[in-house]
């Protein structure tokens, strides 16, 4: 009786979308033990809906591979301040934070004695990170020329060392190319992908707005934490002066999510007897913004216009009461990120 032979390991860059998924399958179908590695950072967080619309875990278990999640946190925003490649057109570094998830694969490839990296990247899907050149570009940060394999395209691309190796077959990879999804949903349904995610990334730095109040925090902040990015994530933000910041909730939920994040050197602020915002100031100069803090919290809440009302002011454990009127829009309106 002749013994089974093991399958080869590879590894499997898994951000849950379409693309990824058919990487997987290809690699599955080709032989190969697939094990899958999904990258969470503060601005992409694979389960939030953003184009993914998905458990991570759930398509892990639907493709039937063991799944390691790594969080690039504070190395991430390190990363961000001075990214060695640049910015796209919001405030997005996709060939520096590409790098760092190859990297993190890597990684876990040589845990495990994989043969190599797998990647669903279309060749010119993104402008910035998905041409030829940004291509080898990653590669070669990452120190993996010639070890990432990208299926989907690996056809169009020059051959890399598991094809020189007889690891894998050119005639068995895809030529697909661009920002059309025709191919890959023609593949979804013959690899039985039930309800493809949409097209469309799920990272805040790419979105223009997000890219601006990005772009205002490092440029005042010099060591932005893990608590910054979380509060440019909500509210409308307003730049006071070089070293304060205020933001008004937009909604219930921004609020609950203001008081939570909230430090104690903070100072929030609610109207007293009106439906409202729950606002945040945050920097070295609070104190001396308070009362046109409290001005513009009211006048993003119902209290009457041009009328005496009070704003509930809570600065750690000190909380006071300032008597104000709603400011005119013209008077805040410059100060708006």
């Amino acid at each position: 009786m002749t013994e089974e032979k093991e399958k080869k390991k590879v590894v499997a860059l898994l951000s849950g979308g379409l693309d990824s998924q058919l990487a997987v399958r290809m690699m599955q179908e080709q032989g190969f033990d697939v094990s899958a590695v999904a990258i969470k950072t503060p601005f992409c967080d694979f389960d939030c809906g953003r184009g993914c619309g998905f458990e991570i875990r759930e398509r892990a278990d639907d493709l039937n591979v063991n799944l390691k999640t790594v969080y690039l946190g504070d190395e991430y925003i390190k990363m961000l301040k001075n990214p060695k490649h640049g910015i796209g057109a919001g405030f997005n570094p996709c060939i520096d934070c590409r790098a760092m998830m190859f990297d993190a694969a890597k990684k876990h490839m040589e845990e495990i004695g994989a043969e190599f990296i797998v990647s669903g990247e279309v060749l010119g899907q993104r402008p910035m990170s998905q041409h030829g050149p940004a291509l080898r570009t990653i590669e070669k940060e990452s120190d993996l020329v010639g070890k990432i394999v990208r299926p989907l395209s690996a056809a169009l691309l020059p051959e890399t060392i598991p094809e020189k190796e007889g690891l894998i077959k050119r005639e068995n990879l895809g030529m697909i190319r661009g920002r059309t999804r025709r191919n890959q949903l023609d593949m979804a349904k013959e690899y039985g992908i039930e309800n493809p995610p949409n097209a469309g990334g799920g990272c805040l730095l790419t979105e223009p707005q997000f890219g601006i109040k990005a772009k205002d925090l490092f440029k005042h902040t010099e060591n932005p934490t893990i608590n910054d990015i979380d509060l440019l994530k909500i509210g409308r933000h307003f730049r006071l002066d070089e070293e304060t910041k205020f933001v008004v909730g937009r909604n219930k939920d921004e609020n609950e999510m203001i008081k939570a994040i909230a430090l104690p050197n903070d100072i929030l602020l609610e109207a007293k007897d009106h439906v409202g915002p729950t606002s945040i100031l945050r920097g070295k100069n609070v104190k001396d913004h308070t009362k046109f803090a409290a001005s513009v919290t009211l006048r993003y809440s119902d209290a009457p216009k041009n009328q005496q009302e009070i704003v509930l002011v809570k600065n750690g454990d000190v909380s006071e009461e300032i008597s104000t009127k709603s400011i005119e829009e013209e008077e805040y309106i410059k100060f708006r990120i």
